[in-house]
């Protein structure tokens, strides 16, 4: 049981930590970790999917210090974000909301993932139950015949 299951167990158990290191969140509360967070989730107005993080256009380095500002004045992430959400529209945003469309959006390939997952493990066990066929006497015989025959 452990010799036909052990492999898929492991691979289940690296996957699971895999997934935890990937999503576990990091609490990181210093200005600078805070500023940082904020200029990946918000996109570059002047660019075209650059996140104000890695853009060196000019309105984006002006996002980067007034998110700074900000910080230092005491507002909090979600304050920042809906501040520049109500001067740009949710467009701004890199990471999607979760309602309404767009969660669809980003919730229907997870979904396809899982589904094609379960159908491949369910072919995978499906084959592992179809009787394996036993050479016969007559088989054999025709094994060792062509064995001999050949040089």
């Amino acid at each position: 049981m452990i010799r036909r299951w052990g492999p898929w167990i492991a691979l289940g158990a690296v996957v699971v930590v895999a997934l935890a290191v990937v999503l576990w969140p990091r609490h990181d509360s210093s200005p600078a970790a805070r500023a940082a967070s904020l200029e990946q989730e918000l996109k570059c107005p002047e660019c075209d999917g650059l996140s104000v993080a890695d853009s060196q256009a000019p309105t984006s380095r002006a996002i980067r210090a007034d998110i700074k500002a900000r910080i230092a004045a005491g507002q909090s992430d979600a304050e920042i974000r809906e501040a520049y959400v109500r001067l740009y529209g949710s467009q701004i945003l890199l990471a999607p909301q979760s309602s309404g469309i767009s969660l669809l959006v980003w919730v229907l390939p997870v979904v396809g993932l899982a589904l094609g997952a379960t159908g491949v493990a369910f072919v995978l066990v499906r084959n592992r139950r179809t009787p394996r066929l036993h050479a016969t006497e007559a088989d054999e015989t025709l094994v060792e015949r062509a064995r001999e025959a050949s040089p």
